[in-house]
């Protein structure tokens, strides 16, 4: 099934498609997409919510996300082209919650931005707190799938001093969705395409086959470390062609526009905007 969180901004309501693609109201039976809910998705039957009506404005596909875990150079051909050797174990780092954001929600350029770059990828939603599981037993874990745009400012990521979460986290660097898949319906999460276009030009195509670390080996590994709670999303790594890689860098500007598919998980569309505060 795809669930989905409908609404204004910090007043959406969860939502599950149905056989048509439209949009049920489950906040009647469900708080939010969120906690120990996600272990009990499979539950729903779409057919017996009413119906929203109209067109709807879609948020994060997942409430109260605790820890957002980012994977880096987990394909080879996105190491070689950043020069650098495929690792011999996975790297992850944390981006800050404060950057999820919808789907289709507009990507704001931080103040003083002038190297952003994009980053197709899979994300994992975890529904089952997982604490030192095996790799057999990783994906038991797992509520569903979700397509990911890992934004970064290459400056402050690269090139300022300190780690990579500093040009991960700007506000709105972190859009999730259209939808929360569930494994079933979701398929192999090695058995993926992952696509971005920016301005209608091909940039990404990549297959989650090709990744240096499955996401079966990523969640047990991971937890490892520390323990991920219901809600906590893992970012996979993003496979070639991002602006970085590129021979002359390609950077995001204002006007821009990105689209992005990864698998069965739906299509997300962004528009590119200069921060305008005065603070």
């Amino acid at each position: 099934m795809r669930f989905v969180r409908f609404g204004p901004t910090g007043a959406e309501r969860p939502g599950v498609l149905d056989h048509e693609g439209r949009i049920r109201d489950l906040s009647g039976d469900f708080r939010d997409l969120s906690g120990a809910d996600l272990a009990r998705l499979g539950a729903v039957d779409p057919h017996k919510l009413p119906l929203v009506e109209g067109s709807q404005r879609l948020g994060v596909p997942v409430a109260a996300v605790g820890k957002y875990i980012c994977i880096g150079m987990n394909y080879t051909d996105h190491a070689r082209e950043n020069g650098m050797f495929p690792p011999r174990e996975p790297i992850f780092f944390l981006k800050a919650t404060s950057a999820l954001c919808g789907p289709n929600d507009p990507v704001i350029l931080p103040r003083g931005s002038v190297k952003a770059d994009f980053e197709a990828e899979l994300g994992v939603v975890i529904g089952r707190e997982a604490k030192y599981v095996t790799e057999d037993a990783a994906l038991s874990h797992v509520a569903g799938y979700v397509a990911v745009n890992d934004l970064s400012d290459r400056e402050f990521q690269i090139e300022r001093a300190g780690q990579w979460t500093k040009g991960k986290s700007a506000d709105t660097f972190g859009p999730v969705g259209p939808w929360l898949v569930t494994p079933d319906e979701a398929g192999d999460p090695q058995d993926m395409v992952l696509r971005l276009h920016l301005n209608g030009v091909a940039m990404q195509d990549g297959h989650t086959a090709n990744m240096i670390f499955p996401v079966k080996r990523l969640i047990s590994y991971v937890s490892q470390f520390m323990s991920l709670q219901p809600g906590d999303i893992i970012a996979t790594g993003s496979p070639a062609g991002v602006g970085m890689g590129r021979r002359p860098p390609v950077w995001l500007k204002p006007g821009d526009e990105m689209e992005l598919e990864v698998g069965r998980l739906g299509t997300q569309r962004q528009t590119v905007q200069r921060y305008q505060g005065f603070d």
